[in-house]
């Protein structure tokens, strides 16, 4: 079987984009930083990301049953690192505003998402959450938040 640290090294030479998964929850806004985020289907409109079990933003989220996701733009690294940080203040900083369905996101994100949980399944040490995607706009035009390697980086110009 393959060690735990080369599969990891190996997919972090994948390059991905990041979001933010955020709620508004009973227990009142919550969100996390999530790179394992794709589109599924256009009809319906599906997306599935990864929620690992060791969350404790997660259940919160899961069980508000649906949730905003904000793509994050070259600008995000730190409100990125901070809601990959435990126990931190995440909505004490930066420009906030709210979906129709109440779910928080970040004033100046590329685009947004609310969703609403579809199915999840139990993948390892994870969740995978398939989620439809109800309502969307495109925000803001700059370059992509990237992570790769483990790290923040830029994408090339062509």
């Amino acid at each position: 079987m393959l060690e735990q640290r080369s599969f990891r090294d190996i997919l972090g030479r994948f390059t991905t984009g990041v979001v933010l998964v955020t709620a508004h929850t009973a227990e009142g806004p919550k969100g996390m930083a999530v790179n394992s985020f794709t589109s599924v289907s256009l009809d319906p409109p599906l997306v599935a990301l990864c929620a690992a079990d060791t969350s404790t933003t997660w259940p919160a989220i899961r069980a508000a049953g649906g949730f905003a996701v904000t793509i994050l733009g070259d600008q995000h690294a730190e409100l990125c690192r901070l809601f990959s940080a435990r126990g931190a203040d995440r909505f004490a900083v930066g420009d906030w505003t709210s979906t129709r369905a109440g779910h928080p996101i970040p004033a100046d994100g590329l685009g947004w998402l609310d969703c609403r949980i579809a199915t999840i399944h139990p993948a390892g040490d994870h969740e995978l959450v398939i989620a439809e995607a109800v309502e969307g706009a495109l925000t803001e035009q700059a370059g992509p938040l990237v992570f790769h390697a483990g790290r923040f980086t830029a994408l090339a110009a062509a």
